[in-house]
């Protein structure tokens, strides 16, 4: 099979996977009466991305092979996720057994409340699991292109693409098939990391790096990738990293919530009919977006290509300031549009960066390193703070919550404006053609 279809095929996996729930998830908690805790369960992913990438990626830079490592990952969060499909759907028999119907609302939310933990429980160990195989399937992708002198630059965007593809795929296929309220779409990404994990293991070797004789026990777990932050340049890439981080799921673990709050003004909307298949614009965007990062690069270089990041991150939430599911349709739609550079231009920039500027011997555990701050700190900090943000600005009368989403979004995209300013006078790194060139 052709090399590049292989990688690709790889990338494709790898996000159909984390579609197949991501983006339907928070309105399916709602659905089993965990709205409250959405925040909380979404910040798993950034709590597992800031504990397991680096640990992985020191594992594949000394000794494990990076797609058999892979492989392993996705077999064990095929197991968590098919557990949790289970939880999930006890929970919906729960609900709509005449039991439930007849407690009183103090005690369905404490029963809720036991149930949401057990949901907890398999979602933490999903998380754990699958964070790190973000960074590591880049990883695999670089190592492999770097042995068959493929130019990373050029060639990875085009197959990372498909990962988007993916994605979409995953989630049009939840909505066409009405799971976005069903365990099914937790069944669905089970069957997918199950096939990832058998095929991981088809992929071409990826050796870890062999530590040299002699070498400090620093050096031999890996860590001496740490040395990267004594560099100024890294030491702030990595600092804007985790803050550009707190805005990357604060969209994910909200916007379903937030087109959903339009339903009753507005319950022909396509935004609320189709709820997932409006928010997959983003990820189409997404994918269109990568496939220009070799001409912006080329054309601007790194650091203004990320700084294009942090100023359509202010364009997302600023647009979604403004819209709604009716006549502001359209400005909720170009926020959809815009997520696409928002979301690439830092991330497959930055990881372009790492590969760029960083020793092979702890490569992996770089890319690592900005899965952790990224996915992983920043989106800790992301989830609690846009939660606290929200709950705020949220107001119940009798009964009904309501909550003021203009105002919230408008605060996210002040933070993203503050955070882009320093990062154009902080981030000092001169453009290299000659080692842009593609």
């Amino acid at each position: 099979m052709n090399l590049k279809l292989r990688l690709t095929i790889t990338q494709f996996l790898q996000f159909f996977i984390w579609g197949s729930w991501l983006i339907s998830f928070g309105k399916y908690m709602s659905s089993l009466n965990m709205g409250d805790y959405i925040g909380t369960l979404f910040a798993t992913a950034g709590i597992a991305s800031f504990i397991m990438p680096a640990i992985v990626g020191i594992i594949a830079d000394r000794w494990i092979n990076s797609e058999r490592l892979l492989g392993i990952l996705h077999l064990l969060g095929a197991g968590c996720l098919f557990i949790a499909s289970l939880a999930a759907s006890g929970t919906e028999t729960f609900l709509a057994s005449e039991a439930s119907k007849i407690m009183e609302a103090d005690e369905l939310k404490k029963v809720i409340g036991t149930e949401f933990n057990s949901l907890y429980i398999c979602m933490f160990f999903n998380a754990l699991v699958f964070m790190p195989t973000i960074g590591l399937s880049y990883s695999v992708c670089y190592s492999v292109m770097a042995k068959n002198k493929m130019n990373t630059v050029k060639d990875f965007p085009p197959i990372r693409v498909w990962g988007t593809v993916g994605f979409i795929i995953a989630m049009w296929i939840v909505d066409i098939a009405g799971w976005g309220t069903s365990s099914n779409q937790l069944l669905m990404a089970s069957c997918a990391a199950l096939f990832l994990g058998m095929y991981s293991f088809t992929l071409p070797p990826s050796p870890p790096a062999k530590a040299k004789k002699g070498s400090s026990l620093i050096a031999t777990l890996g860590l001496d990738a740490l040395v990267l932050l004594k560099e100024k340049k890294m030491a702030v890439f990595f600092l804007f990293a985790v803050l550009l981080g707190v805005c990357l799921q604060i969209t994910n673990s909200y916007g379903s919530t937030f087109i959903g709050s339009f339903a009753f003004d507005f319950p022909d909307s396509f935004a609320i009919k189709y709820n997932n298949i409006f928010l997959s614009i983003s990820q189409i965007a997404e994918a269109l977006f990568i496939l220009a990062i070799p001409f912006f690069m080329r054309k601007f270089g790194i650091k203004t290509v990320m700084l294009m990041s942090f100023g359509a991150w202010i364009l997302r939430f600023g647009l979604f300031g403004i819209g709604d599911a009716g006549n502001g349709l359209i400005w909720l739609t170009a926020s959809m549009i815009i997520y696409g550079m928002a979301f690439d231009f830092f991330n497959i920039s930055g990881s372009l960066f790492i590969e760029k500027e960083t020793p092979s011997k702890f490569r992996a555990s770089a890319q690592g390193m900005l899965m952790m701050v990224t996915n992983g700190l920043g989106a800790i900090i992301g989830n609690y703070g846009a939660q606290t943000v929200i709950n705020r600005y949220t107001t119940e009368t009798a009964g009904v919550k309501t909550t003021d989403w203009t105002s919230c979004w408008f605060i996210f995209a002040a933070y993203a404006l503050v955070i882009g300013i320093l990062f154009a006078i902080f981030f000092n790194y001169k453009r290299q053609p000659e080692k842009q060139k593609i």
